[in-house]
Formats: structure tokens, sequence, C-alpha cells
């Protein structure tokens, strides 16, 4: 597919896409910033090969798409960098489970921007799931009740196993707030009006079922979004940026580097609440609206 501004590589049949021909370090025509933000609604996720970026270059590309979260509502960001968070091996910080990013909060991002600044020579690959696939692949029977479920998610729960001082010391940071929403199981994208489940790892339990059939329902929903026709994967350059909307997605990052080193800043545009089949918004359980995390809190 061609643009009038770039030019669009499809790299999975259901997900994914590489975008050519376009700087993103430089300031960008607000007619390329509409035909991305379309690219990324079609696609899921963009790929951006060898960008020269600095972290600089990287927040003003990321705010680009809306306004921007603060780097995380309980874990550290970068030093002096109060919108960029560190995605460290070395600090523990091994998110092998699949997830969408900060769902455990009334408002999580709109989209997330990750930019390689220390990649291994083997490992270390970025998975992306399209949920919205994962919908409509459903059975009638599990769709209907998908539309009428809804989930307790948290941070509270063992999202990255600690292995080491650090990941347990990146663990105890992670719960220092406790965080619990209920989130439509089926959400209805804001610009697109597609549907697509909204679960992963953050999802613990669904509202009115007992832990035995929340579990069982989850795998067999999660089951669908983690099909491999619908997850494309990247393997990381230095200079990469990876841009994916968190409102259709999720991700995964194996664990499969060993000791070597693994950096990525991860900078995230905030989001709205989402909303079910039915209308209803996401409600807080526990916790605050974590304003100090995102501009959208309300």
């Amino acid at each position: 597919m061609t643009s009038t501004g770039f030019d669009i590589r499809r790299i999975g049949g259901r997900i994914g896409a590489e975008i050519l021909g376009t700087d993103i370090s430089t300031d960008l025509d607000p007619a390329i910033v509409t035909e991305i933000n379309a690219a990324l609604i079609e696609h899921k996720a963009l790929f951006f090969r060898g960008q020269q970026l600095d972290d600089a270059a990287q927040l003003r590309f990321a705010s680009l798409f809306g306004e921007l979260t603060t780097a995380h509502p309980t874990v550290p960001s970068v030093e002096g960098q109060p919108h960029i968070l560190p995605v460290d091996g070395d600090e523990g910080i091994r998110a092998n489970q699949w997830h969408t990013d900060v769902t455990f909060l009334r408002t999580p991002p709109k989209a997330s921007t990750l930019r390689s600044l220390v990649v291994p020579p083997y490992g270390g690959n970025t998975l992306i799931a399209n949920s919205a696939a994962a919908y409509r692949d459903l059975p009638d029977p599990l769709r209907e009740l998908a539309d009428r479920l809804w989930a307790v998610h948290t941070n509270a729960y063992d999202y990255a196993e600690p292995k080491t001082e650090k990941a347990a010391e990146h663990r105890r940071q992670f719960v220092s707030r406790r965080y619990r929403t209920e989130h439509p199981v089926v959400r209805v994208h804001p610009e697109s009006g597609e549907r697509g489940l909204f679960i992963g790892g953050f999802a613990q339990s669904l509202v009115g079922l007992s832990p035995s059939e929340s579990r069982d329902i989850l795998r067999i929903l999660q089951s669908y979004v983690t099909r491999p026709e619908n997850v494309v994967r990247w393997t990381w350059a230095p200079g990469d940026l990876v841009l994916f909307d968190n409102r259709s997605t999720q991700h995964y990052a194996p664990d499969d580097y060993g000791d070597l080193p693994r950096l990525l800043h991860r900078v995230t545009v905030a989001g709205d609440v989402p909303v079910g089949v039915d209308g209803g918004l996401s409600r807080v359980v526990e916790g605050d609206e974590a304003t100090h995390y995102t501009p959208t809190a309300a």
C-alpha cells in the first residue's frame, strides 16, 4: 500500500506494518501524522527501522498522537525524564507475559512507543497480538458471552516473577500502590468502532464469577488472542521504534536472552476510559484515579 507521505509494507497477515520513507526525528507535517495514526488503527502495530532518535525526539514523536503520560503509575522513570520508562533487562524488567500496558488503571494509555537502545545479538524480540482479530475469531456463543463480561484488572499479582534482588525491588515498586479496575472484556475502539478483547495479564478475575471459573474463561478467551496468525514478532536492531495501539493489542517480551543486556525506552500516550458493547464505562474498584500518571484521568 502506498501513501502520499510514506510507504507501508505489511509484515503479518493480520497485524503489523513497517513504515518506510519517513524520518520521524524531523518535524512531521500534520497530514503525515494523520496518515500514520490511520495506519496505526488499521495495522495495530507500526515499525520504524533505523531511526536516529534520542529521548527528546522520541518524546516529540509520541506527543504527536496526544498528551503523554508520565513513565508509570508506580515505577520510577529515567532520571531527569519523567515521561520515559526504562525497560531494562538488567534491572529485572522482564515481563515475559502477555499484557496490555497499565490496564489496572481506569484510563490506560492510547498507544505506546518503544525505542531500542541496546539489543542482544539473539533473542529479546517483542511479540504483539491483534485482540480485535481475536474477537472476530470467537465462535458466536463465546462472542455473545464475552460481550457481557467484565474483568477486574490489577497490578497486585506476579506480573514479572523476581529472580534477582534488583527484580524483587522492581516488584516492590510495581505494587507500592495497589490498583484494581473493572473493564469490559470486549472494548469498543473509540476511533474505529471495532470490537476487541480487552484482557491480558492484568485481568485476574471476572465480575460475578469464582476464581476457578474466571481462570478457565479468561484462558479460553486469551488463547484466541495469542493464536500465531494474530501475532507479529519484531526482531530489534539499534535505533528501531515501535508504535502500537494499546486499545487493540497485547504484547509479550520473551525472556530468552540470558544475561545479555537489553534496554528499551518506553513513552506512552494518554488514553480514554474504555467503553463496553453496552456503553458501560470502566470503573475504579481500588486505588486513586492516578492523576499523577495520566492527564486524562477524570
